[in-house]
């Protein structure tokens, strides 16, 4: 008898909030901090917010691409991947309310395996089919754009 994998999760996470910049997370069983850094009163002891929001993204990009790859059968070995974003601050600055603060996002992805331009333009497909951070960044409004490209 096969196991069905459940269509729908809850995902959970709890914070102690240490000081006004910076949250102790607890996700499973591993912990990790969010903070500003020292320059905006923080203490450095982790990323900020919008540098994790990022980081999610190249994360997320690693594990679906993956997935993807696996399943046309391409060999993209371990991936390399930069990001840079546009990021309007004045919404954190409380300036003025921001609807689109990510307002573009650029991933080069460099991929170490056999696979050729071609099939690498087949994964990226498929990646932003699938992606839940890319999908989430697009429905906000934020202009994505990824280019997969041999290492």
């Amino acid at each position: 008898m096969a196991i069905r994998m459940k269509t729908s999760v809850t995902l959970k996470a709890q914070a102690e909030c240490v000081s006004h910049s910076r949250a102790d997370i607890k996700v499973r069983d591993l912990s990790f901090a969010i903070d500003e850094p020292t320059a905006r009163g923080g203490t450095n002891a982790g990323p900020t917010p919008t540098d994790t929001a990022l980081a999610a993204l190249i994360g997320c990009t690693n594990v679906i691409g993956h997935k993807c790859a696996s399943a046309i059968g391409v060999d993209i070995g371990n991936l390399k991947i930069d990001a840079s974003c546009e990021f309007d601050r004045r919404g954190v600055t409380l300036e003025q309310e921001i609807e689109v603060p990510f307002t573009s996002v650029k991933l080069t992805v460099l991929a170490g395996g056999s696979a050729d331009q071609a099939a690498l333009d087949r994964v990226a497909e498929e990646t932003e089919k699938y992606c839940p951070l890319s999908k989430l960044f697009k429905a906000a409004g934020t202009h994505v754009e990824v280019h997969w490209r041999p290492l």
